[in-house]
């Protein structure tokens, strides 16, 4: 019997009605094993996520501000207590629920921990959906722990397997787990991808299956072209690509637990079970589509510092002093272009705020004794990512012919050793129109 973990986002939980499709999903194939799921998402466009419900409410608490945390919490029990009436759930379970919520409040009250309130949506989200299951509930605390520094600690990969591998079906909470401390301590946001990545990971799974809105990756954003193509199969290095430059159907780092296990992920669709999905396999030999190029995307609120210094090449350290400066102000580097005589930082804009950027300057300018500083902002890198690019003659005079077909200005250009990606930063008013004219060169759609 194959080992299938299934993980639900938010939008798969954010009624009653959508919490029914999932049951449907889960008892429709034995091999669908254990089940992830986050907290209850949008309804509607103008409606509150659970999670954002939760945050307000704790810090409404930090803040000693009690009308405004009993609205917010008041709003978090009206929607469970809603999905239970949807569900036709008992009056038994309706009052361990209500229970919980009741030792919920005060424990934000009294402890005003942040990552206990953010993580309550899942816990009690799994409760439900293991009630309706009739399945266990299997608490990511028990499971799931993280060491000091805040990274997963390398004993949950054991752990998820022993307490999982006699159990038939359960269902775990995602975005959380144990801290080092003993408390509640919560993944990055969107974070219960990666609980079910781990969970596959350590129950040793032959699939993992990520349940979402969408019926996979797409070629590029559908909000900038209109219909793009539906990727098929892509590979874990693609989906990092694509996903860290704004592709946000998965979360870039839950490719890392099933890439070592080599699990493959199924992006399906819980509003269209019936469509294929995309598929995400551990190499490029397991790719089923052609082309050159896999897919297209870009992201905004880039800052591209350039330095001009002659004889730079020649300079031993010269980087190391940049790149240290960079590093002593706690800021990500994410490309550095160069030249001869020229090397450029490319740095997310938010991360310049409140006088960082100043004093970084001023930081390389004395470490390089550089005085020729320049600064490019409101910047947006666009990767064209494919595994067909390697090698592949002309591939670049498409995409920079299509760029200037359009009237667009190219700021920064960068490529990495393994030709997956080709990167340009274009003006951040230029980004959408820049996505879809590299999209028709590669893809002869009409945008």
């Amino acid at each position: 019997m194959e080992n299938i973990v299934c993980k639900f986002g938010g939008t798969s939980m954010a009624d009653g009605n959508v919490i029914s499709r999932v049951k449907k999903i889960v008892e429709a194939d034995a091999e669908r094993r254990y089940v992830v799921v986050s907290a209850p998402g949008k309804r509607y466009g103008a409606d509150v996520k659970i999670t954002d419900l939760l945050y307000a409410a704790v810090n409404a608490a930090k803040d000693g501000d009690v009308a405004t945390f009993e609205k917010n919490y008041s709003k978090i029990s009206e929607r469970f207590i809603g999905i239970l009436k949807e569900l036709n759930c008992s009056a038994e379970f309706t009052e361990e629920i209500t229970a919980d919520l009741a030792e919920i409040k005060n424990r934000i009250v009294s402890e005003k921990e942040e990552d206990y309130a953010a993580s309550r949506g899942e816990f009690l989200a799994a409760k439900i959906m293991a009630r309706l299951l009739a399945v266990p509930f299997v608490d990511a605390v028990e499971i799931i722990f993280f060491n000091a520094d805040g990274t997963l600690c390398e004993k949950t990969y054991e752990a998820v397997y022993a307490r999982l591998r006699n159990v038939k079906r359960a269902v775990i909470p995602g975005f959380y787990g144990r801290g080092a401390d003993g408390r509640v301590k919560t993944f990055s946001r969107g974070g219960g991808d990666i609980t079910g990545a781990v969970i596959a990971a350590g129950a040793r799974a032959s699939l993992y299956e990520n349940w979402t809105d969408v019926s996979g990756f797409y070629a590029c954003d559908p909000k900038i072209v209109s219909s793009p193509q539906r990727i098929s199969s892509l590979s874990y290095a693609e989906l990092r690509e694509l996903s860290y430059m704004g592709a946000s159907v998965l979360h870039s780092e839950s490719v890392f637990p099933v890439r070592a296990a080599g699990i493959p992920i199924h992006i399906l669709n819980t509003f269209r079970p019936e469509e294929k999905g995309t598929k995400i396999v551990a190499a490029h030999s397991e790719k089923t589509d052609g082309g050159v190029v896999t897919g297209i995307a870009g992201k905004k609120g880039f800052t591209v510092i350039t330095l001009e210094k002659s004889l730079m090449n020649a300079e031993i350290g010269f980087a190391a002093k940049v790149l240290t400066a960079v590093a002593e102000e706690g800021i990500p580097l994410e490309h550095m272009p160069s030249g001869i005589d020229t090397l450029s930082v490319v740095l997310e804009s938010s991360r310049l705020a409140g006088g960082v950027k100043e004093r970084l300057i001023e930081k390389i300018k004395k470490e390089t004794h550089t005085e020729r500083v320049f600064l490019h902002e409101n910047i947006s890198l666009i990767a064209t990512v494919g595994h067909g690019l390697r090698g592949c003659i002309g591939a670049s005079a498409r995409l920079f012919k299509a760029l200037a077909d359009e009237g667009i200005s190219v700021i920064t250009i960068d490529q990495g050793s393994s030709e997956l990606n080709i990167i340009v930063g274009v003006e951040d008013r230029d980004c959408d129109r820049a996505i879809a004219a590299i999209y028709r060169a590669f893809f002869s759609a009409t945008a």
